[in-house]
């Protein structure tokens, strides 16, 4: 089955692929590697989703907001290869940042929505490397901050 229709069969509906809001690109491919820029949690409704874990949001409020970050990469992933998710041949790397207060320890429990999204939509070639970080604060106070390493064929 193609990335495209498992994504119909889990009835996901991609968001458009957000321009880059500062002095940067959105993917660059180098070589084989697709590196895909921090991708921010924004709703399906196009608001951000705000807020700072273990003071305004619970950790399943954060892990919602990390599989949008994961749509956003995937978005952004399916733009860099001109619609053919095929063109996919592994994810090598997630680093998901949590915007945390100080007593917030539950940031890979955050960051497993955006693994679990990717593992979901493209399997075995979805399983990751990864890291999960606390951070004081994040740009335009969302609350997480994904970005991504993927090789293609």
């Amino acid at each position: 089955m193609s990335f495209e229709n498992k994504i119909k069969e889990l009835n996901i509906i991609l968001p458009k692929a957000p321009d880059p809001v500062g002095s940067y690109v959105a993917t660059k491919i180098v070589g084989k590697l697709l590196y895909i820029s921090g991708q921010i949690s924004i709703d399906d409704k196009g608001e951000l989703i705000k807020g700072k874990l273990g003071k305004d949001l619970k950790t399943e409020a954060g892990y919602e907001a990390a599989k949008r970050c994961a749509l956003n990469i995937i978005a952004q992933a399916n733009k860099a290869c001109l619609g053919d998710l095929s063109k996919i041949k592994s994810c090598i790397k997630l680093t998901g940042y949590v915007n945390s207060s100080e007593s917030f320890t539950e940031q890979p429990k955050v960051i497993n929505g955006a693994s679990d999204l990717i593992a979901l939509i493209f399997g075995d070639i979805g399983i990751h490397t990864r890291a999960a970080v606390s951070a004081n604060s994040l740009p335009l106070g969302v609350a997480v901050e994904v970005d991504a390493i993927f090789e293609l064929n």
